[in-house]
């Protein structure tokens, strides 16, 4: 089981920016899944998460500016970020919550993180 995520880059203040994070192996299903960041010098805090059902949950921080979304087809999850600001520079990392059929455990998994910067 992997989790590629994709997307980021720079962008100015105010503007947006789409991740995307695909989940693929042997996955029997996924629970949660979900956007976390880490800024330097900072401990990884949660930014969105979402449910196989598609309930939501959001950073304060990121109310109102951040969408997370789901394809639970596809196995995907997508962040789509509006309004940016400078404190919003971290690295950002997919999670999910998958059972695998080959071990049938259920654990954590990380994407391998993508750089998102908010300058002008």
């Amino acid at each position: 089981v992997q989790l590629q995520a994709s997307g980021g880059g720079l962008v100015q203040p105010g503007g947006s920016l789409g991740l995307s994070c695909a989940a693929s192996g042997s996955i029997l299903s996924i629970v949660n899944m979900g956007w976390y960041r880490q800024a330097p010098g900072n401990q990884r805090e949660l930014v969105a998460t979402i449910t196989r059902g598609g309930s939501t949950n959001y950073a304060d921080s990121v109310k109102g500016r951040f969408t997370i979304s789901r394809d639970n087809g596809k196995n995907t999850v997508s962040l789509h970020m509006n309004s940016l600001k400078p404190e919003d520079t971290a690295v950002y990392y997919c999670s999910a919550d998958i059972l695998d059929w080959r071990t049938e455990l259920a654990r954590a998994y990380w994407g391998q993180g993508t750089q998102v910067t908010v300058s002008s």
